[in-house]
């Protein structure tokens, strides 16, 4: 079984007049271009423990297959503004699994694009733990009605935002969370 017990936020950009190195350049910016990366869906494992980019990466080794929740967007479109969001939503009992979503955009600012992520987390967790809430309500009042439900203690976001290249170059933005296995894993 295969069972983080770390996970880290990182976020990067690149540019390059091919897509695919685009990417491989944001992955760089972001720290992990020398992982093996593979995705998975959304849930934060139970007991797992936010850290800092700069540990996580000294945890794993380069090659190494390194499972993670990420979201890219991509534009050769100069000037076009876009963004790669990750959002963390943590129950309050540390045994049980919370939320990771993936959210990328055009047109908005790291701000929007962030509440967006941390708020499509927040609602994936307060459905599972029975939080009632109205989806219509602005993002603000739920947020406030997560924290007074007792369940949801921690929320966040993770945005890289960025123009396209004004030259047309490929511009590609990631966010991702990167799971760090347990020792001896």
């Amino acid at each position: 079984m295969i069972l983080p017990s770390h996970v880290f936020l990182t976020k990067g950009v690149g540019r390059h007049r091919e897509k695919l190195a685009s990417f491989e350049a944001a992955l760089r910016d972001a720290g992990i271009a020398s992982y093996n990366l593979v995705r998975v869906s959304s849930i934060f494992p139970p007991h797992c423990k936010i850290i800092s980019r700069r540990r996580g990466l000294k945890m794993l080794t380069h090659g190494q297959i390194a499972f993670v929740v990420i979201s890219d967007n991509a534009t050769n479109e100069p000037h076009r503004l876009l963004s790669a969001s990750i959002g963390v939503a943590i129950p309050k009992d540390p045994s049980t699994f919370g939320y990771l979503s993936e959210y990328h955009s055009f047109g908005e600012r790291e701000r929007k694009a962030g509440d967006y992520a941390e708020d499509l987390a927040a609602q994936m967790l307060a459905t599972t733990l029975g939080v009632r809430f109205n989806p219509d309500t602005s993002y603000d009042e739920r947020k406030e009605i997560y924290r007074m439900s007792g369940k949801i203690v921690h929320t966040r976001a993770e945005v890289k935002t960025a123009e396209g290249d004004k030259n047309g170059l490929w511009t590609t933005t990631v966010a991702a969370a990167v799971f760090v296995p347990q020792r001896g894993e």
